[in-house]
């Protein structure tokens, strides 16, 4: 198992190194026949105006899977405590997945009610763009069905997730509904339809895509 350790505004000692590889591999132990490789990104975000943050993030690559988990605390060791105790649990869930798929087959198709897209977004508000781009992600993006792109947004811990959709070709988003469910941005082309199966639109605003680190 491959384990990288990355920092920002903050020094990478020997005895923080030393504490990560003995937490995080304690926490994936039982799962290391499914994990390929573990990068653990610290930082500390200092602010004069609150108390300074110091957060331990771990992305574990598995089988072709992406799970995530992301805690911050006053302490920094405290930090990698709560988020190997998390990351330990998403594995955890991740594993029940698989056993469970092995057991019942999947549903092939997974019906997503298009959502009528708001005429107004931003209402009176100016809109504005951020300064600076503060964080840059890259990912692969295997083809995936919508169905397997939700267990991924499950297991990122995010409220929404980007993928390949393997039926269209297309970048596809799905999301987390605020009244529950899950939701999917599909592009319109310019005779105003999608390349979904049914032809329907559904690429309405995530209510919390802005939460999206």
């Amino acid at each position: 198992m491959k384990l990288v350790i990355h920092g920002k505004n903050i020094e990478i000692t020997d005895a923080i190194r030393e504490y990560v590889h003995q937490k995080i591999e304690k926490a994936v132990s039982h799962f290391q026949h499914i994990t390929n490789e573990v990068d653990v990104h610290l930082s500390v975000a200092r602010n004069p105006r609150i108390t300074t943050k110091q957060a331990a993030e771990v992305t574990i690559f598995a089988n072709g899977s992406v799970i995530r988990a992301e805690e911050s605390s006053e302490n920094l060791y405290a930090s990698i405590d709560l988020v190997a105790d998390k990351i330990a649990r998403q594995l955890r869930k991740y594993k029940e997945k698989l056993q469970d798929q092995k057991t019942n087959a999947l549903p092939t198709n997974q019906v997503l009610v298009p959502e009528p897209v708001a005429a107004d977004l931003i209402g009176d508000r100016t809109p504005e763009l951020p300064n600076e781009v503060v964080r840059t992600k890259y990912f692969s993006m295997p083809p995936m069905t919508v169905a397997e792109a939700t267990q991924q947004l499950q297991l990122v811990g995010h409220d929404f997730y980007m993928f390949h959709n393997s039926e269209t070709g297309e970048i596809n988003v799905v999301y987390e509904r605020n009244h529950g469910g899950y939701g999917v941005i599909q592009p319109r082309h310019n005779n105003g339809h999608t390349n979904g199966k049914n032809g329907n639109s559904a690429h309405s605003v995530p209510e919390k895509a802005h939460s999206h680190k």
